[in-house]
């Protein structure tokens, strides 16, 4: 194997450690891996050693990306901010949002899906630690934005996600990872039946792991440290 395929195994198995350790199966955890400004050649690479999902934050990047890896089965994840006059090209071309924290956004991406695809499958967005920097609902808003989007019949509702202050401790994103799935616990107690947690990263996968993570996305520890 080469480094690639290395980091990726070496990653694969941290996630089977990881979720063992803490009670859990893990296959109920999937690696999403974060390609954002890697080469196609790069992400064919870790397709070639089995990695099916991939997710990009940068839109034009992507799209850049995309036909050239045409002929490999990838479901591609958006995880970047969404912006209005990105939508159609998110919802064209994607096959899981992330990070959607607006209605605005909701319907135009509901309105923007080609009647051809499946629902796009959609995560909202919240940000817990009330950094200005980071974008998201608040706790509050939750309830009511999933109200309106099980209307939007070209979305499939699916999850949460969120990311803990890049100075978080060991603790802190125990609280955070767990007071998400707290919160879609308490969602489907309400009647939705919500199935993602989209938390961790290469530098809190463990965490999110052990508090019920069930994507983690993962980009450093895969492809290497970006330049």
């Amino acid at each position: 194997m080469n480094s690639l395929q290395q980091r990726l195994s070496q990653v694969q198995e941290q996630i089977r450690s990881f979720a063992v350790s803490c009670d859990r199966d893990p296959t109920t955890v999937r690696l999403i891996a974060v390609s954002k400004t890697r080469p196609a050649s790069e992400i064919r690479e870790a397709w070639e050693a089995g990695q099916k999902a991939f997710a990009e934050n940068y839109l034009q990047d992507a799209l850049q990306k995309m036909p050239l890896l045409g002929d490999c089965d990838i479901e591609w994840h958006f995880i970047g901010r969404i912006q209005s006059n990105k939508t159609r090209a998110i919802a064209e071309n994607f096959a899981w949002v992330h990070t959607l924290s607006s209605l605005k956004h909701a319907r135009r991406l509901n309105d923007q899906r080609p009647a051809t695809q499946p629902p796009l499958n959609v995560c909202v967005q919240l940000n817990l630690t009330g950094e200005q920097s980071k974008s998201g609902i608040a706790e509050q808003e939750l309830a009511p934005l999933l109200e309106k989007l099980t209307a939007l019949p070209h979305l499939r509702l699916r999850g949460l996600m969120t990311m803990p202050a890049a100075t978080a401790s060991t603790a802190e994103q125990h609280q955070l990872f767990a007071q998400l799935r707290q919160l879609l616990e308490q969602m489907n107690e309400g009647g939705y039946a919500l199935d993602a947690l989209s938390m961790g990263m290469s530098g809190d996968m463990r965490a999110a792991i052990c508090e019920g993570a069930t994507m983690v996305r993962i980009g450093t520890a895969i492809f290497g440290p970006r330049t």
